[in-house]
């Protein structure tokens, strides 16, 4: 069993970048749909201004984390974002009648992106960031 977490261990640095990067790319896509309207999502034609300042956040930050510039704050932020998602446009959408289960109240992403981006937040942005590179 040593030998096995000798091995994975050695590619951990690594696999937080692309983790990172992924994170980024799919937030950032999110920014983009509702920004730009591309692609076209139905749920996103005419979104209110609360879900475009959300998709603002989501593409400026979004592209912050693929870089890996500003990885902690951007991740923290986006936590925040993801969290307050969950909570005022999935489990509270009917006020009189909360749903819990992120099952049922399509809430399972925003619950993943939120610990995914406090999990970034406190681990950095790896060794392939802008980050490390001002770092040297």
């Amino acid at each position: 069993m040593d030998q096995i977490d000798k091995m994975f261990a050695k590619w951990q640095p690594t696999a937080l970048s692309l983790f990172r990067f992924i994170t980024g790319l799919l937030l950032f896509q999110y920014g983009v749909a509702k920004i730009f309207k591309f692609p076209v999502v139905a749920m996103f034609a005419n979104p209110p201004p609360l879900i475009m300042t959300a998709g603002t956040i989501e593409l400026v930050l979004g592209a912050l984390l693929m870089i890996g510039l500003f990885t902690r704050i951007a991740a923290f932020v986006l936590a925040g974002e993801m969290a307050a998602a969950y909570f005022m446009g999935h489990m509270f959408r009917d006020v009189a009648k909360p749903v819990f289960l992120p099952l049922l109240n399509n809430g399972t992403l925003a619950i993943l992106f939120c610990f995914a981006c406090l999990y970034l937040a406190t681990s950095g942005g790896g060794p392939y960031s802008v980050d490390e590179m001002r770092k040297k």
